[in-house]
């Protein structure tokens, strides 16, 4: 299982290299918005994968699991990863001035705690994954899982918790 949650991984970053690749380098808009539209599609195959193989009997494991997470996550970033992979292309590839504004105070901890909530929707649809999988999947043990959705409970307040700490102790500008 773990075999297919790296192909799915690589298989995301080359779709998204491709679609940038068809926009900015062979001027084909039309390609890159289909190419962007094949990751979830991805998503859907590794779901797919991970049912199938828990339903044939596999025992869930840690990597189940994982399956689990990088679905949730790739749902809930999945456009502000494009994004994030859009401005790198632009300022690596293309030379371009990154237009990143950096953030500071009050603006850097509500941006934190936006951040935040998107980590709160990647867990729910998660959670929502690894419930339907527990009840209804009849795996032979579901163990792993259990354990690997209490580390990400804890993860998600850790997150939070420091997303948080942006609003209480905001980051200054730096003197020069």
């Amino acid at each position: 299982m773990i075999k297919w949650i790296i192909a799915a991984e690589i298989l995301f970053w080359i779709v998204i290299l491709a679609g940038l690749f068809a926009r900015y380098v062979l001027h084909q808009k039309r390609l890159s918005i289909v190419l962007f539209l094949l990751t979830p599609l991805i998503d859907l195959a590794l779901i797919a994968l991970t049912v199938v193989d828990l339903r044939s009997g596999a025992v869930a494991t840690t990597a189940h699991g994982i399956s689990v997470i990088y679905i949730g996550v790739s749902i809930a970033y999945g456009k502000k990863m494009i994004a994030w992979a859009d401005e790198k292309f632009q300022t690596y590839i293309l030379k371009k001035a990154s237009t990143k504004k950096l953030l500071y105070g009050i603006e850097k901890g509500l941006y934190e705690l936006k951040m935040w909530g998107r980590h709160v929707l990647a867990y729910a649809i998660g959670s929502a994954i690894f419930w339907l999988m527990i009840t209804f999947l009849n795996a032979n043990s579901t163990e792993a899982l259990f354990n690997v959705w209490r580390i990400w409970s804890l993860a998600l307040l850790i997150d939070g918790g420091i997303s948080l700490s942006y609003l209480l102790f905001p980051k200054k500008i730096a003197s020069k």
